[in-house]
């Protein structure tokens, strides 16, 4: 099973465009935190090239940009190429099946944006007379 996923932020704003064949394609890249530190105590970080298609691919062009964090839903594919000068070179890509925007819409809002609204009034109870004969 070919199967990864991943949470980064973007390092760079999405790149839009199509196939030969008419299907939106979406190229971006992530910086992804590893879980531990190198031996200098820093956090290291490893970089994926992530490549989303039709619907999926219009959305994250539309709603992301450079630093916003995301969750990508996905598989490993690994291409070969020769490059200009005769030499082979792969390209390891993540193929999108999902991408889960975890930046807030608004994250650019002031503190007054994410506060609680003010509760609704009740509405008031209107008394009402019992003669204390059960329907029943």
């Amino acid at each position: 099973m070919n199967k990864v996923f991943l949470i980064g932020n973007l390092t760079r704003d999405p790149e839009l465009s199509e196939t030969n064949s008419g299907v939106s394609l979406c190229r971006f890249a992530i910086a992804v935190n590893r879980r531990f530190s190198g031996g200098d105590a820093e956090r290291q970080t490893d970089f994926f090239n992530v490549t989303a298609f039709r619907g999926l691919a219009d959305n994250i062009a539309r709603f992301c940009k450079k630093g916003n964090k995301v969750a990508v839903v996905g598989s490993i594919q690994i291409r070969n190429y020769e490059d200009n000068n005769g030499q082979r070179r792969t390209f390891v890509d993540v193929v999108a099946d999902d991408v889960e925007f975890l930046t807030p819409k608004n994250s650019g809002a002031s503190d007054d944006d994410y506060a609680p609204a003010a509760p609704k009034k009740k509405p008031a109870l209107e008394p009402f007379e019992d003669d204390g004969d059960i329907p029943f």
